[in-house]
């Protein structure tokens, strides 16, 4: 925990933070042992072989993908490089890349976020393994359907590769299915560009704006699409399941993480989509159980947070504050953050909201905390939001500190009205993986109210597919 020390915090504030912290760093789990010469090996569950080496296990990355392991990437570059390399060992010795291991897959939830991993490790310099065996096991993944479940392999692909999306309701949960592939290809594009293989560029440099197929202007959101092309009848934006995961279609809107500038030109420019962003907060808490049949907990924890259809104890939408600064609005992220930090976390066994799957939305206060959030792994980007202490200084493993300095920080003072890094005006609405990574200082000077100014430039929105020069 010594880690990352915080300051000028409240008591309460302080627990909350090394609570989750704690319960961040529980995951994943070792898996190898350390033999008489102090070299690891281990037992494999997906072979039943002794080998050579690193494994983990006990994660599910449909969880863990968003904020745990770009938080493990700052604080644990050594083990997550061999987490990694492990992953590419994994699709040896079982022939599809792990996606939800306890401690073999288990092929729950949806995606093929391995590749995440894979790719945000890469261009972050985590270079442990061999992109080329990456590439291909990914290919593998996204190119057959795994007999063991949703999360090894794709239903549907051949229509998401001829169609552009995953027809539902010939595939359930097929809309956030089709949304997470194409981020999902858009990992694997990143990975073949980085490591100059043209070959995977170009096949997933095709499928990565799949989630354009299935946003139907008529009604803003996104939505199930059939075989023909027709949109699915009785559009209900409060009905959970169906073509979406655990959520509906409030949640699922905002799942481009790739790409929120396209996702902005979809819905008609930032002033729609701030107002759409606005809206979830707004919106009254309805529930409709939809293909459920019955209320599943994520329905009744969305009820009880009493923020509108902002679900933060599931997954899919947790990112979505942040959007507000691809928008030109970021000090409405700071404020969201802040208020989520707030109202819904404390170090009490009531303190962590909703799903704490392995660790990913603990790591989701600790990321948020210090005062950014990962939006698109896969990217060398940490998108702002609002720090919580007034010093944190995060000691790391190269023996670097990298300290957020935010003196008048307290719980009014939640906006920034002026950045610097280690003595540079700073505007963006990002800090890089390299910034902390080399350490120095981010001073922040904190405000009671806006500065609607800082950070409206074009070149101070953090990364998108559509703005990419």
């Amino acid at each position: 925990l010594s880690k990352i020390l915080v300051e000028g915090g409240t008591e309460a504030q302080m627990k909350t933070f090394y609570s989750c912290f704690f319960r961040a760093s529980l995951f994943s789990r070792k898996f190898y042992e350390i033999n008489e010469n102090g070299d690891p090996f281990y037992y494999s569950p997906y072979d039943g072989k002794v080998h050579n080496g690193y494994m983990y296990t006990d994660t599910g990355f449909w969880d863990t993908f968003r904020g745990q392991f770009p938080l493990n990437a700052i604080l644990y570059p050594e083990m997550h490089g061999n987490y990694v390399s492990a992953l590419v060992d994994a699709y040896h010795q079982r022939g599809w890349l792990p996606s939800w291991s306890f401690p073999s897959e288990s092929g729950g939830m949806i995606g093929n976020h391995a590749i995440s991993l894979l790719a945000d490790a890469y261009v972050k310099g985590l270079k442990t393994f061999n992109p080329e065996e990456a590439l291909e096991a990914y290919y593998h993944e996204a190119t057959n359907e795994s007999p063991i479940g949703p999360s090894s392999g794709r239903q549907g692909w051949k229509e998401y590769f001829t169609l552009g999306y995953i027809a539902y309701p010939d595939v359930r949960e097929a809309t956030a299915k089709t949304l997470e592939y194409a981020y999902d290809d858009f990992c694997g594009y990143q990975l073949a560009k980085a490591s100059g293989n043209k070959y995977y560029e170009e096949i997933f440099g095709r499928q990565m704006y799949n989630y354009k197929n299935v946003y139907d202007p008529e009604v803003g959101f996104m939505r199930g699409r059939k075989k023909n092309g027709e949109w699915v009848e009785n559009f209900d934006p409060f009905e959970w399941g169906g073509p979406f995961t655990e959520g509906n279609a409030w949640h699922y809107l905002w799942s481009v993480f790739q790409d929120p500038q396209g996702l902005i030109n979809l819905m008609g420019g930032n002033d729609n989509f701030i107002s759409k962003l606005d809206e979830v907060f707004t919106s009254p808490n309805t529930v409709h159980v939809g293909t459920y049949g019955g209320k599943i907990h994520e329905m009744t924890e969305m009820q009880m947070a009493n923020m509108g259809q902002y679900a933060h104890g599931n997954q899919p939408i947790q990112h979505m504050i942040y959007l507000y600064n691809y928008a030109k609005q970021p000090w409405k992220a700071q404020y969201h953050a802040r208020n989520v930090m707030d109202k819904l976390y404390d170090y009490t066994e009531n303190g962590y909201p909703g799903d704490e799957d392995q660790g990913q939305t603990s790591s989701w206060y600790v990321l948020s905390a210090l005062g950014f959030y990962s939006v698109c792994p896969g990217t060398d980007q940490y998108v702002l939001g609002s720090p919580v202490f007034k010093k944190t200084t995060i000691t790391l493993e190269n023996g670097n500190k990298f300290v957020i300095n935010a003196p008048k920080n307290d719980k009014d003072h939640v906006y920034i009205e002026a950045a610097s890094l280690n003595g540079q005006n700073y505007t963006k609405n990002f800090i890089t993986y390299d910034d902390i990574l080399t350490g120095g200082t981010f001073d922040l000077k904190m405000s009671t109210s806006p500065n609607k100014e800082r950070g409206t430039g074009e070149r101070d929105k953090p990364f998108s597919l559509s703005a990419k020069k």
